[in-house]
């Protein structure tokens, strides 16, 4: 169990990718870290390298609001009621030529990466309220930029996430609730390594952020209050390329990013 003095993050997706490397990095600095997956036995692994009194750890599904709900009420009593920061880490991402996409997968990602982090939300919210200093930290994407050509609905989703970031920046501001976002491109996690479909944009960029470069940039966030925190030259260049040049936006991300070849096969 938590102990009175220390601070706690509840990390969501924490199993795999950024989300463990995240996990051991605030568990390394101190922080009792409550860890939610729905990989059990990975997430029991990652519990047992950490220690059990570092950590705590439920199985939850984000995009189920009935198992958020019973997590946050099982996890409660073993932080405290106290939560210092909610990273809203756990996402999918389908690859492909949208008109090639099974519906399915298309209102999977939507029901995960956004209505996940409002069901998060939600069910924490009382715990951050009356945690002095609380933090939401939502995992964005450079996709959130511009559209992104093979990530439609991946894209859309972390357009939505960055609005409601900024939206809530403002809303929670007087509760005393920082909410911001931290994104990056590809990242060398098992959801691009091992995606059988690659788009174009992976193949042309690179898989070149390492886990627990995100990570630290999750650790700036929930010591600051900036809105959006970019992770990696590639995305930091594109944000300013977007920004300095929106005219030329389509046409950057055309070449980066979209095969008329590989779209016209499906």
């Amino acid at each position: 169990m938590r102990q009175e003095t220390g601070k706690t993050i509840l990390i969501t997706g924490a199993a795999s990718g950024i989300g463990r490397a995240t996990a051991l990095f605030f568990a390394k600095q101190g922080w009792y870290v409550a860890l939610t997956d729905i990989a059990g036995p990975l997430l029991a692994d990652l519990a047992a390298e950490i220690g059990e009194n570092r950590c705590c750890f439920h199985v939850m599904d984000v995009a189920d609001i009935k198992s958020v709900s019973q997590a946050m009420d099982l996890l409660g009593p073993q932080l405290s009621y106290q939560l210092d920061v909610l990273f809203n880490c756990a996402g999918i991402l389908k690859m492909g030529p949208h008109h090639g996409m099974d519906i399915q997968d298309q209102h999977l990602m939507v029901d995960v990466n956004l209505k996940g982090i409002l069901n998060c939300i939600h069910a924490s919210f009382s715990m951050l309220r009356q945690t002095k200093g609380a933090c939401i930290i939502n995992m964005s994407s450079a996709s959130s930029v511009y559209g992104t050509p093979e990530l439609a609905v991946y894209s859309a989703t972390k357009f939505a996430v960055r609005g409601l970031t900024e939206a809530l920046n403002i809303e929670y501001e007087p509760l005393g609730i920082t909410v911001c976002d931290v994104a990056a491109a590809y990242v060398r996690t098992p959801m691009i390594l091992e995606a059988g479909n690659r788009a174009v944009s992976v193949e042309k960029l690179g898989v070149r952020i390492e886990p627990i470069d995100v990570a630290k940039s999750v650790w700036k966030s929930a010591h600051g209050t900036k809105v959006h925190r970019q992770v990696g030259l590639m995305t930091r260049l594109s944000s300013v390329l977007v920004w300095a040049f929106p005219f030329a936006a389509k046409q950057i991300t055309k070449w980066v990013a979209f095969s008329p070849e590989k779209s016209a096969k499906i």
